[in-house]
Order: structure tokens, then sequence, then C-alpha cells
């Protein structure tokens, strides 16, 4: 598909070209921005092109997290081919999230070692094979008090009915050693004495973080026929995981035996997300949805203190528009366009967790949110403080404050 018009005859009010941080590549990379809008613009061999577009594509209508493909340009007579991609809006690359942390390992670098196991399982259950598995081709969202984890870079990535056993073994090996590599080179970077030990080991706590995902979501309790009290806590536990559940099924374990098995089929992780959008109209990441449903029914049970009961759906309408809405008033101004507003607002939840742990009581949303803004609304992914404050740097959401950042 080649382009409609030359980049160059595009007005320089329409389209710019942009400077983002990224990580190391094998090809050429340049960005652009078209109506506000950044893509990015990679230049590889045709048919590494065309089989990385295909790949893109589909991971994105099977809902997979990885960046959008949304164009390829060739031109006859030409070995090499231009894939478009857009920019991942409120990323950061693992550099950059990393850097801004205490050196060595923390509850930050923890998260987003997580983020990089479940990306695989989430792969790997989709039939993916990604093949160069590292923290170079990922992009990281902040997802309430998590990081979700994107692929970026497919090249190398096939896409099968189901993986077997080596397969995916065989990715996991890649990931690993890639995962090593790169906090060794990081640690590197910031003088760590101990930066190639403590890579190797970090590396290898994400397989073992894969390998308890993958064998949670396959486990078959044996359980007793009419142990339903059993399917209800297995259920929740894959709701809580954020898997939604597709099919249920007891099978005898053994013939003429009095014990079932049980097997649950679950679906991509958006349990959280699907519930938050059918009750409020809201589109938001698995962990966002998941703190924000937790405030909605924070905010519907002090409605019911009087002993009343209110439908879930008229909560959620009230919530909206009597806690959700005007903090976000508040907040849009402080953060500025580069921010995800929800995140912002998870941010103040966690900020009002905080608080109200060290108080010994519920300090409530306005108290969290004045000490928020009152911090500069810090977040990892803005650039606009880096250098001015030092707090930016200390605070990690998933894990509480450094004890230097610790509240009173």
């Amino acid at each position: 598909m080649p382009w409609e018009r030359p980049l160059a005859d595009w007005p320089s009010d329409v389209i710019q070209f942009r400077k983002v941080p990224i990580g190391p590549s094998r090809h050429l990379v340049r960005f652009i921005v078209v109506d506000g809008v950044t893509f990015a613009l990679k230049e590889e061999p045709r048919e590494v092109a065309e089989s990385e577009f295909e790949v893109l594509r589909r991971l994105e209508v099977a809902g997979l997290p990885a960046v959008s493909a949304v164009g390829l340009a060739d031109e006859s007579g030409r070995e090499m081919a231009i894939l478009v991609t857009e920019f991942l809006a409120y990323s950061i690359q693992y550099r950059r999230l990393l850097m801004r942390f205490p050196l060595g390992p923390g509850p930050y670098r923890d998260r987003l070692l997580d983020a990089m196991a479940w990306l695989l399982v989430d792969l790997h259950r989709g039939g993916v094979y990604w093949g160069d598995c590292s923290l170079a081709n990922t992009l990281f969202r902040r997802d309430g008090d998590k990081i979700q984890a994107y692929l970026v870079d497919a090249e190398t990535s096939e896409i099968h009915p189901q993986l077997s056993d080596g397969q995916r073994a065989y990715d996991l090996d890649i990931l690993v050693e890639n995962v090593g590599f790169g906090l060794a080179d990081l640690g590197a970077m910031q003088g760590r004495a101990d930066a190639f030990e403590d890579a190797v080991q970090a590396a290898e706590g994400v397989r073992t973080r894969y390998l308890a995902v993958w064998n949670e979501l396959h486990l078959e309790p044996e359980l007793s026929p009419g142990d339903r009290q059993a399917v209800r806590a297995r259920i929740r536990r894959l709701n809580d995981l954020g898997f939604a559940i597709d099919e249920i099924s007891l099978e005898p374990s053994s013939p003429g035996g009095d014990a079932v098995r049980l097997r649950v089929a679950v679906a991509n992780r958006r349990f959280h997300v699907h519930e938050l959008e059918r009750l409020t109209g809201l589109v938001a990441l698995e962990g966002q949805a998941r703190l924000l449903l937790n405030d909605l029914r924070e905010y519907q049970a002090w409605l019911e203190r009087d002993g009343s009961r209110i439908p879930t759906e008229v909560a959620a309408e009230r919530w909206l528009q009597e806690v959700l809405e005007p903090s976000l008033a508040t907040l849009v101004p402080a953060i500025g366009p580069g921010r995800d507003p929800l995140q912002a607002y998870c941010d103040v939840l966690e900020e009002k967790w905080l608080l109200s742990e060290a108080a010994g009581r519920d300090v409530g949303l306005e108290a969290a949110m004045k000490s928020y803004l009152a911090m500069g609304a810090p977040a990892p992914e803005d650039a606009s403080g880096v250098g001015e404050s030092s707090v930016a740097l200390d605070i990690d959401w998933s894990g509480g404050f450094d004890s230097e950042g610790m509240p009173g």
C-alpha cells in the first residue's frame, strides 16, 4: 500500500517529526505527529514488514496487548517497506521508567517484571510465539496500582492455533535471558557493582511469575460433586486475577469415583473492564477498572449508611456525577494533556489509602486530592518535572512511598 502523498508535501501544521525516547532497534524508526496523534515508522525488509503487520493486526483483533498497526508503505522495485504503528498513549519505555526510581530491586521493578510475565502468558494463551521477548521490545503503561506491558516488536512473532509446551518453554527462556541482559545493562549504567548478579536473579523471577500464573489458569482441582462453594471460590479467584469465565465443566476424575474434576475456561483479562463499562460507560485498563469499581462500591456503601438499599446502577450514576467527574475536573488542569486522567484519579485513591493507613482512619477523598496536588501530581511517565523536583522519582504507587516520602 503506497503513500497517497509524499511526507514532504504534508503541511507543517498537520504533520510534525518528533523525538520519542525508545530503546535500541535493529531498524531505522522515525516518529511523526499527525493531527496530534503520534505514529512510529519503521523501515525494514518488505517480507518482514508484511509479516509483522499481519501479526499486529491479528493481535489487535484478538484483544491482546500490543501496539496497533495502521499501515504498510512500500514502493515498487524496492526491497524495503515502512511499517506504520500508532504510538501507545501514556506509555513509557523501561529504561526511562526504572531510571526514575532508587537503584536496584524495589516494588516498582517487581511490578514491571510481573507485567512482563503476564504479557507472555496472555500471548501464549492466544497462540502467539513472540520469539524476541525483551524489555526493549515492550512498552509499559501504568494500570491502577499495577503496570501493563505491551508488545511493540513482532518481527519474529508467529501465531498458531495453540503453542506446544516446547514452544512456550523456549519463548520463556528467551524472555528470561533478554530481561537479564536488559537489567544488567541498566544496572551498569547506574554504576551498581552487583548489577549482573542481581539482574540474573531478577530475570529468573520472571520465569517463576510466569509459571505461577500459567499453572493457576490451568489448575483442575478435584472436589466433591456438591461442593458449590469450591466452584464459587475458583471463579472468584480467576475474577480477582482479571479473567472472565467462558465455560465451567465438572467431569468425573475416575470411572466410578465420587470426586469430580473442575475445569474452567477463561477469556481475556478484562473482567473488571467489562463490569465498569456496563455500569458507567467508562473505558479503562483492567487494573484501573478494579480500583474504580472498588471506589464505586465504597461510595454505594456510604450512600446506604442509613440502611436504605440503592441499586448499583443508580449508585454508579451518582458516583460518576458526584465523585469522579468533579475529581477529574480538578485533576486535568494539573496533569496536562500528556497524562491519563483516570490513572491520575487512581493515584489519588492510592494516596488516600496511604494517608488513611498512616492516620488510622479514613481521611477522605478531599484530603487525598489536596496532598496529591501539593506534591505536584507526580507520575513516572511525566517528563515535565524531571530535574525540577525529586518527588516524582521517589513515589512508588504500587508499594507505597519510600521512607523519605512517607507522610507525617
